[in-house]
């Protein structure tokens, strides 16, 4: 089975940009996409019927959303963790209300016959950390959401994690450290997804391969210069682990300042 996976950044302007051109040559069993930045209705949406279509959409218009296109029809969806209102505690910070981020389409769960397919775009801690501690609290729920959908069914998850787990999975490592997706905090909390029973494909893979991103900032000639991140993932339980037969990363496809990511698996 093929699985694909791509942050584009706004959908609307990725489908200027050759989005149906990329779909169409995947051919994938399953897609997944990331930021749609769209509301119900507002593009015309011109795929092949033989894809079903499950939309997560935010409350904000034109901000974050989710969207999973899938060759079998899903048998249930899910859109979000359940997170309570109140002030997110973690780091002993008291900042925002986490129950907000369920409001803004940043999953799409759909179960299928063989397995459970989670589609996750994680929120961003932003400049000097400021939405860390709800960043944090989505991921232990996360997680803990992740471990439920497994206990019934392997679990195949993909997204923009927002996080470069490891120094070799971005450019600049050290001037980047306690910037937002390269925190010792937000580091560590894909090391406990991790332990609890799931692998990361690419690093299963790929675990020495060097200048392999997924994201690129607009600024500086990022993208021309290969000073780029890795944040995009395809995790999967650790139980169907030995069937990834692959585990790409797709640079040369441009339409958004992120790149898609696949995986190959016989499940």
């Amino acid at each position: 089975m093929r699985f694909i996976s791509w942050n584009v950044n706004g959908l609307r302007a990725s489908i200027n940009k050759g989005f149906y051109d990329v779909f169409a040559a995947f051919d994938a069993d399953v897609f997944a996409i990331q930021e749609t930045k769209l509301q119900a209705g507002q593009v015309d949406f011109a795929i092949s019927d033989n894809y079903f279509q499950t939309w997560s959409y935010a409350e904000k218009k034109g901000y974050s959303g989710t969207a999973v296109f899938s060759k079998e029809k899903p048998l249930r969806t899910l859109h979000t963790l359940g997170l309570a209102p109140g002030d997110a505690k973690t780091l002993g910070n008291a900042l925002g209300d986490p129950s907000l981020l369920d409001r803004e389409g940043r999953l799409c769960a759909v179960e299928f016959e063989r397995y459970w397919f989670v589609c996750c775009y994680t929120p961003n801690s932003q400049d000097e950390l400021r939405r860390l501690p709800m960043r944090l609290t989505w991921g232990a729920a996360f997680r803990e959401f992740l471990l439920g959908l497994a206990a019934e069914k392997p679990v195949v998850m993909c997204g923009d994690l927002n996080v470069a787990h490891q120094e070799i999975d971005l450019k600049n490592p050290k001037t980047n450290h306690f910037n937002a997706g390269f925190s010792d905090e937000e580091r560590e909390d894909f090391s406990q997804l991790l332990a609890a029973g799931f692998t990361d494909s690419f690093r299963h893979l790929h675990p020495d391969a060097v200048g392999a991103y997924s994201w690129w900032s607009f600024r500086g000639n990022a993208r021309a210069n290969n000073t780029g991140w890795r944040i995009d993932y395809f995790v999967v339980s650790d139980s169907v682990a030995n069937l990834i037969r692959s585990a790409s990363i797709y640079p040369e496809i441009i339409g958004s300042d992120h790149c898609p990511v696949g995986l190959e698996i016989d499940l």
